[in-house]
């Protein structure tokens, strides 16, 4: 760990350099890189949000900042040493996207962070820069509208060609534009309404000083600012934390008490517990993962919030458990996928090249047809995910109708949104991550 040696204190900017360079280089998320380093530190509450905002705010600028470099460089990405181009991306990032934090602090911390080689080179392209008061110009919009998308909003061309191909060239820019201006200084939560209700854990954390305001069109349902997972309530299971969207899938999968339900992709489990709380603790719901060690997760979150009709499962969604079949009232695919909703969440997910998720179609379908097997007649399938993409989304799921002729889609209402062909895609600009909700009942 990189501490100051006149106080024996972190130094942040140091920190989120060697974390910067865990993400990029050494393939670790962004959220368990960040998680770690702040375990293991010491910081302040200050310092804990400056190493958050750096981090995140180098990783899903990333393609923006390395734009800006190579043009004061005049020099290509490989021209320049990892160590220094991340001391140069978060002098950058401080000086051009940051409030608060003086100019002269940017360069010199960033120069200090820099190879001692390269220092010199640090200091000159970010004293450019400022000479420059931050103005880079960026690809012509006119001429090359797909490379000004990519360069704006830090993803690269496979990416945004494939959003334009979807939505429309504005639409794209709008939905990649939405994951750099979201504020990710609170979350949405979930009361947990075993043990409290939604308007004394609304009295409890404003006399903590956390703001608390209600999500539309989900009673039990809050946005906190600050997220409060450090507090008494957290602990005491008063709460859990889980996106809007997820939430309006466990509203559209309206598990009720004494009913048997099949999360087949659960971890980290916050549908499992919502989906347990409106059924009031009664009935039994199997939690189910792929990876063993992950279903630890599910099973401390359900001990903290008293949940006791939850059992955990380790299982391939794809592979048929006999004892199953028709045996469940509702089933809950919320399946693998390429994550380009939650681009917000985990920035890292922007570098991902679509081309990469051929696959993953395949995985979502038999997940969904083998588990549909485990439906009652009368039952409630709900197929999500948090992608963007059709091929991951309607595609699966009008394949499945179309071989499945005992399957019909479900029209729902959830919030103030209507689907009535039972298929409700939410993209990020929406206010929420960008979900896919599909509904169908077995005949």
């Amino acid at each position: 760990m990189s501490l100051n040696k006149k106080s024996q204190q972190p130094n942040v900017r140091a920190l989120a350099k060697e974390v910067l360079l865990r993400i990029e280089h050494a393939g670790q998320y962004s959220n368990l890189a960040l998680d770690t380093a702040i375990c293991r530190s010491h910081l302040s509450g200050a310092d804990r949000s400056l190493l958050t905002a750096l981090v995140y705010g180098v990783t899903e600028r990333r393609l923006t900042l390395d734009y800006i470099i190579d043009a004061l460089a005049n020099c290509k990405g490989n021209d320049i040493d990892a160590e220094t181009r991340t001391a140069l991306r978060l002098g950058i990032l401080q000086i051009g996207y940051m409030d608060r934090i003086p100019a002269h602090a940017a360069v010199n911390e960033s120069v200090r962070l820099a190879p001692h080689k390269s220092a010199g080179f640090v200091n000159a392209i970010l004293r450019t820069y400022l000479r420059r008061d931050g103005q880079i110009p960026f690809p012509d919009r006119k001429k090359d509208p797909l490379l000004y998308l990519s360069v704006s909003t830090s993803v690269p061309l496979p990416l945004c060609r494939r959003m334009a191909d979807i939505f429309g060239l504005e639409k794209a820019e709008t939905i990649l534009a939405s994951s750099l201006s979201c504020d990710k200084s609170g979350a949405d939560v979930r009361v947990n309404t075993l043990k409290i209700t939604p308007e004394a854990l609304e009295k409890e954390l404003k006399s903590l000083d956390i703001s608390v305001s209600a999500l539309e069109g989900l009673p039990e349902g809050l946005h906190l600012c600050p997220p409060g997972t450090g507090s008494d309530a957290f602990h005491a299971g008063l709460f859990t934390v889980q996106d809007t969207a997820s939430q309006y899938a466990c509203a559209v999968l309206d598990p009720q008490p004494g009913q048997i339900m099949i999360d087949a992709c659960a971890c980290p489990g916050s549908k499992s517990f919502t989906a347990a709380m409106r059924m009031k603790n009664r009935g039994h719901i199997y939690a189910c993962d792929l990876h063993e060690n992950k279903l630890s997760l599910v099973h401390d979150g359900a001990k903290r919030l008293g949940i006791t009709i939850l059992e955990t499962v380790c299982a391939d969604g794809r592979i048929e458990r006999p004892q199953w079949k028709e045996s469940a009232d509702r089933v809950l695919c919320d399946v693998p996928c390429s994550g380009y909703g939650v681009i917000a969440k985990k920035p890292e997910i922007r570098y991902k090249d679509p081309a990469d998720t051929v696959k993953l179609p395949g995985v979502q379908y038999a997940i969904l047809q083998n588990c549909s097997g485990y439906l009652k007649k009368g039952g409630r399938l709900v197929y999500s995910t948090c992608t963007l993409l059709p091929e991951e989304n309607q595609d699966v799921v009008k394949r499945f109708l179309s071989e499945n002729p005992s399957f019909r889609p479900e029209a729902f209402t959830v919030g103030h949104y209507n689907a009535p062909g039972g298929m409700l895609l939410l993209t990020p600009d929406q206010g929420s991550d960008g979900f896919f909700i599909a509904c169908m009942t077995k005949q």
